[in-house]
């Protein structure tokens, strides 16, 4: 990246944070869903990392298996997530449009991924 390019992003910046609301905005609305157990416990998060909803079905609270739903639950919460980080990698790939390929691997945006 050439000195040009780097000015141009520098005179860019309104339009970036512009942008990168936009996007954080609609990673509210972007949602996943993941499950565990067969289906027995179900995990709604959005692209922002939030959880939306945890659901679980009737038959494992009536087993009493507080070790077992608990598993259950971590496993759901943790494919839910990881399906949201996916996606709002992507969707910041997409906006950027390779522009921050500079940056070193793992750099996130801090409330955006």
């Amino acid at each position: 990246m050439g000195l040009y390019d780097f000015a141009s992003i520098l005179k860019n910046t309104g339009k970036i944070k512009e942008e990168l609301t936009k996007l954080q905005n609609s990673l509210e609305e972007i949602t996943v869903s993941a499950s565990s157990g067969g289906g027995m416990v179900e995990v709604i998060a959005n692209a922002r990392m939030k959880i939306i909803s945890i659901k679980i079905d009737d038959e494992i609270v009536q087993a009493k298996d507080k070790e077992m739903l608990e598993d259950l639950i971590l496993s759901a919460v943790n494919q839910a997530l990881q399906q949201a980080q996916e996606i709002a990698t992507q969707k910041m790939s997409e906006m950027s449009g390779g522009l921050l390929s500079f940056l070193p691997d793992g750099f996130k945006f801090p409330g955006i991924i």
